[in-house]
């Protein structure tokens, strides 16, 4: 019974992530995607502020980006520690009040901008 749980701790702590920056729920990132095409492989960004996060500290931990594309809200949901991710780069601190922030989903213009945060040294 131990065994198998030790095991299943040393193979999740062995596919964890420890380069990726630290990020909230309202920060604006972009999200360094991989996509295989054939047999080629490129990267592509993914822009946008982060709606939700679940699951900070296990291994299935996921992050929501949400970004308006030609007047379209557009979501994608990735896993921290997935493959596919290649990098995240914060490009702007938010400051929200809650956790998960769908009620952004419904707001356009200026009620639709998310409060800088400043960061403490």
């Amino acid at each position: 019974m131990g065994t198998n749980q030790e095991l299943i701790s040393k193979v999740s702590a062995s596919q964890k992530r420890n380069n990726l920056p630290e990020f909230r729920t309202g920060d604006t990132i972009k999200v360094h995607v991989k996509i295989k095409e054939g047999e080629k492989e490129r990267i592509q960004m993914f822009e946008g502020f982060v709606l939700k996060r679940s699951g900070t500290n296990s291994n299935d931990a996921t992050f929501t980006v949400r970004k308006q594309s030609f007047g379209v809200g557009v979501e994608k949901t990735f896993f921290v520690n997935s493959p596919i991710v290649a990098a995240i780069e914060v490009i702007k601190p938010g400051s929200v009040r809650q956790s998960k922030i769908f009620y952004m989903r419904n707001r356009k213009g200026k009620s639709a901008r998310i409060k800088p945060r400043e960061i403490k040294k």
